[in-house]
C-alpha cells in the first residue's frame, strides 16, 4: 500500500524525530523494565503492574510505528526556502476579520505540526486550503461556530 507524501516542514520534522529518541531510547527502556519488575511480583495472570505495562508497551510500540510512518512518508519543505506570488505551504499568512478587524496570523504547516493556539494550521484544514492560491487583498470565508466569517489576506511571507 503506497502512502501519499504529507508534507512537513523542517521544524515539523525534527519534532517528530525528537519524540522517536524519546521512544526509542527512554520510553521503550522503562516499559521493558517496568514488565521485568511486574513479572518478578510472582503471577502475572492477575498482576494489574504487568497489566498495566504491557497495556503501556503496546501505546509505546504503536506510537514508535506511527511516528517511523509519519518520517518515511514525509515531504519536507524547508520555508525559508520558498518564494512564490501567491500562498502556498509553508506561507505565514496575515489576516483581517472584516467584520471585527480582528488581525490573525497563521503558519499552514503539515497535520501533526498544527496548533491553532499557537498560530499553525493544517494544511489539510478548511481555512488552509480556502487560503492555497490566493493572494494579498483576496478574500476567504470561513466557517466558525459562530457562523461564517470573511476574511482578507493583508500579506504573507515565508521564514
Amino acid at each position: 500500500m503506497m502512502t501519499d507524501r504529507q508534507p512537513m516542514t523542517l521544524a515539523g520534522k525534527a519534532k517528530l524525530e525528537n519524540e522517536l529518541k524519546n521512544l526509542l531510547h527512554s520510553e521503550r527502556p522503562s516499559v521493558i523494565r517496568a514488565i521485568e519488575e511486574a513479572r518478578g511480583h510472582g503471577d502475572i495472570s492477575e498482576n494489574a503492574d504487568y497489566d498495566a505495562a504491557k497495556e503501556r508497551q503496546a501505546f509505546v510500540e504503536a506510537r514508535i510505528a506511527e511516528v517511523q510512518g509519519k518520517l518515511a512518508n514525509a515531504e519536507v519543505v524547508d520555508t525559508s526556502l520558498l518564494k512564490s506570488n501567491t500562498i502556498i505551504f509553508g506561507a505565514f499568512v496575515m489576516l483581517e476579520d472584516c467584520e471585527t478587524n480582528e488581525k490573525l496570523e497563521y503558519q499552514i504547516v503539515g497535520e501533526d505540526e498544527a496548533s491553532v493556539k499557537e498560530g499553525r494550521i493544517s494544511i489539510f484544514s478548511p481555512l488552509a486550503r480556502s487560503l492555497i492560491g490566493k493572494k494579498k487583498g483576496d478574500y476567504v470565508e470561513m466557517k466558525t461556530p459562530k457562523g461564517e466569517r470573511e476574511l482578507e489576506v493583508l500579506n504573507f511571507y515565508f521564514k
